[in-house]
């Protein structure tokens, strides 16, 4: 395993169609989802409309719903679905032997 990335938790420590955050720097956290299928993700734990946190809202398929305004992020990609604009950085994670893996160099570069 490169040093890039850390061990953050089992998977089972994340519940399906939930969230668990992590603390990168300066007061930034990266929110870590979970799906109802068991797909894992990881965005900025916050909207670009008005920086709520996203590891507040409802994951649904593979979205959350920012628990401020309702705007609808893909988790995949970060991206505001419908009518709304914007994006939210995506930060790498993996899975490995149950145990979820995010890569810390691109979560600093995120928050800053």
């Amino acid at each position: 395993m490169s040093g890039d990335w850390i061990d953050i938790g089992a998977v089972a420590d994340i519940p399906l169609r939930g969230s668990r955050t992590v603390s990168v720097a300066d007061g930034d956290d990266v929110a870590v989802f979970r799906t109802g299928d068991g797909a894992v993700f990881a965005l900025l734990d916050r909207c670009p409309h008005k920086a709520g946190r996203l590891s507040q809202g409802i994951v649904h398929g593979h979205a959350v719903t920012c628990p401020l305004h309702n705007w609808r992020i893909a988790l995949a990609s970060g991206e505001a679905q419908g009518a709304d604009s914007g994006c939210t950085p995506v930060i790498p994670v993996r899975v490995d032997d149950e145990r979820v893996l995010l890569c810390v160099a691109s979560a600093l570069k995120a928050a800053a």
